[in-house]
């Protein structure tokens, strides 16, 4: 399963994400769910780094499929944006093959 958390301030605003696990649909190569779940987190940060001025670092391990990226400061109006986008494409992920290999979960910190 992959357990997707999205770090927010008591304001509502972005401050990142943690990507953790494989998904576990299928066999490695055939996982749907995971490549699904890995092109929208790689197109997120990529997108960042690209379209946004935002300050931000990310850390990752290939071997657990953790993918973590932190803003320095809350997330501005593009990388709002783009946050805002990835969650709704994972909760579209979630909604159509079920917990059992996404959960998305909020947390205030």
């Amino acid at each position: 399963m992959t357990k997707i958390t999205v770090f927010r301030n008591r304001d509502n605003e972005f401050l990142g994400f943690e990507c953790l696990g494989h998904a576990g649909y299928a066999d490695e190569g055939e996982d749907i769910v995971c490549a699904g779940i890995s092109a929208l987190v790689i197109n997120t940060v990529n997108s960042l780094g690209l379209y946004t001025a935002e300050k931000f670092s990310t850390e990752s391990d290939e071997e657990t499929g953790r993918i973590c990226l932190r803003f320095a400061t809350p997330a501005g109006h593009d990388a709002e944006l783009l946050m805002k986008s990835l969650v709704l494409g994972l909760q579209g992920i979630q909604n159509t093959y079920g917990n059992d290999y996404i959960i998305l979960d909020f947390r205030e910190v």
